[in-house]
């Protein structure tokens, strides 16, 4: 009965190993597929790769920050800066996700400024 029961539990444990092992390689393929997308300006089908990445897996600071990009480039300003934000608290000490927050600061300061000037 105790072998039995040791067996069952190996089983398992392998299971479930085997399915974390699944799950992340299912997660990095759907961010490497949004990456691909896009570089091609198909930027709906990156957003719909990296928003199941982080259903998926919701401490993902790369989905978080791709999802910021994809976003900037729609013009989803709000969006975007919601996304940096989240990518920034999961991993602050990321020096790429910290450019591209502050890159996207400047050019939401420009873009503030413009629609200042148009409307004088």
């Amino acid at each position: 009965m105790h072998k039995k029961f040791i067996f069952y539990l190996v089983f398992i444990l392998y299971f479930v190993i085997s399915f974390s092992s699944c799950a992340r390689q299912l997660t990095d393929s759907q961010l490497l597929f949004g990456i691909q997308a896009a570089k091609q300006n198909l930027w709906d089908e990156a957003i719909f790769r990296w928003k199941k990445v982080v259903l998926s897996d919701p401490n993902s600071a790369a989905a978080h920050n791709n999802l910021a990009v994809a976003y900037e480039q729609k013009g989803l300003w709000k969006e975007a800066k919601n996304e940096y934000e989240t990518a920034l608290k999961l991993s602050p000490g990321n020096a790429h996700i910290k450019a591209n927050y502050q890159n996207f600061k400047s050019n939401n300061e420009h873009l503030d400024k413009d629609k200042k000037d148009e409307k004088n």
